[in-house]
């Protein structure tokens, strides 16, 4: 009887730990739909802002941090030089190792570009250039590499390079390639060897693959770009897609064809009931589609909206309590943070006051982290009824290109702080381009 009495307040203990403690160990966290298990956030912040527990250097770009066991991984990139897998230590910020491999290279906004995937004993990374690598976090030596573009008969990167965050699936690590012979690839995550291929799926694209339940079974959900009418004047004009894909085999199972936006960077989001959000920033906007399984095992698609008053330039939207949250701003939109409901009806707008522009936000113990693209944190209740900031502050630098790249700042601005965020054992991982930060958000 007295052991029973001493365990219930161990058990209480490691309860409370567990959902603490929960790790981010890819890109959009544990179910790739920016939403943590994390409790206990800070409902209010020092008027200085959250403590700041470190900070580390890190070169240009946009490449987002992954946290899994007390460690954080993050892909570095120098363009003149290479590619950099580094671990920290989640608690100081202290460099544990490295993984350096040549792989030079630039592109209009430079530098890096994905985010890592840990599983098990391994990390997994994909670089600017489209180097795929396994490698063993003990060893810290790689078990495998491949070349995700060059191996399939791609010679000139796409115009922003290769932008691919891994998704591992039971023993696969499914990625998309979209060089000319193949599109999306499943590699077998232990030993790297092609488990299938989907032929190229139509135009470049900087999505990366995502999951969504049809009819109780997880589809592979990949999203196209339509024609880019600047970047490729002498390609023919043609709509992008959404394409429903077996997990374990590869097989395309359904597709939509009539979406346009010729820059895709999100990837597809599980709305539930079998719909699926997309959403984009040139020229739409957004869509939801219905998949369902008929008797006969074949799949229909329904497109239920679509339109241009929603809609993301980096990254899907949060859903919570039945509403969609997103940054709707790109070259000719200043929607800012936007609020829609299931039916497509448009809620409300931030427009520019505040302005949030293709910034990162994250859904944790009912509560939006959300950096606005440029240079500040917000802490925000999400609720349909108007936008409800909390807390802000200032912890991101200006960095993004400059002189030596005029295009680039003029349509994306001198800040570029774009990056996805992290959260893990109350810490929130959050990076300028020049600096990634870990911040206390949680008591």
């Amino acid at each position: 009887m007295k052991s029973s009495v001493k365990l219930i307040p161990m058990i209480v203990l490691f309860c409370i730990a567990g959902v603490f403690a929960e790790d981010w160990p890819q890109y959009l966290g544990p179910s790739r739909n920016s939403t943590s298990g994390q409790k206990g956030l800070l409902r209010s912040w020092p008027e200085n802002g959250p403590e700041v527990l470190w900070t580390v250097t890190v070169g240009r770009g946009f490449g987002g941090p992954v946290v899994k066991d007390g460690k954080v991984y993050l892909l570095d990139r120098d363009d003149k030089v290479g590619d950099n897998l580094r671990c920290f230590d989640l608690s100081n910020g202290k460099e544990l190792w490295n993984f350096a491999y040549d792989a030079p290279g630039r592109v209009m906004f430079p530098g890096s570009r994905s985010v890592p995937a840990v599983d098990g004993n391994y990390v997994y990374s994909c670089g600017h250039n489209g180097d795929l690598y396994c490698i063993n976090i003990n060893t810290r030596k790689p078990v495998w590499n491949k070349n995700i573009w060059k191996d399939f008969g791609g010679e000139r990167l796409p115009l922003w390079a290769i932008t691919q965050c891994p998704l591992i699936y039971g023993d696969l690590l499914i990625i998309l390639s979209q060089a000319p012979e193949a599109g999306v690839v499943a590699y077998n995550k232990l030993t790297g060897n092609i488990v299938w291929k989907t032929p190229n799926l139509g135009n470049e694209t900087y999505a990366s693959p995502a999951i969504v339940k049809i009819a109780g079974e997880d589809h592979i959900a990949m999203v196209i770009s339509s024609t880019n009418p600047f970047g490729h004047r002498e390609l023919p004009k043609t709509l992008g897609k959404i394409v429903g894909i077996r997990p374990l085999t590869g097989e395309i199972l359904w597709e939509y064809t009539n979406w346009q936006n010729h820059i895709q960077v999100a990837s597809a989001l599980d709305a539930g009931e079998g719909r699926v959000l997309v959403v984009g920033g040139y020229e739409l906007g957004t869509v939801m589609i219905k998949v369902e399984k008929k008797a006969d095992g074949s799949y229909s698609v329904k497109e239920l909206f679509r339109h241009n008053d929603f809609g993301d330039h980096t990254k899907p939207p949060i859903l919570h309590n039945g509403y969609f949250y997103a940054q709707f701003s790109a070259n000719s939109k200043r929607d800012g943070l936007t609020c829609m409901n299931m039916n497509g009806e448009i809620k409300w707008k931030t427009g520019s006051s505040p302005l949030f522009d293709k910034g990162s936000m994250i859904l944790a113990d009912g509560l939006i982290l959300a950096t606005d693209g440029r240079n500040t944190l917000y802490l925000i209740e999400p609720d349909p009824s108007g936008f409800k900031p909390l807390a802000s502050s200032e912890l991101l630098k200006e960095g993004g290109t400059s002189s030596d790249d005029p295009l680039a700042s003029r349509v994306g601005g001198t800040t570029q702080n774009w990056a996805p965020l992290a959260l893990a054992d109350g810490k929130l991982l959050i990076r300028d381009q020049s600096q990634l930060k870990c911040v206390k958000v949680a008591q």
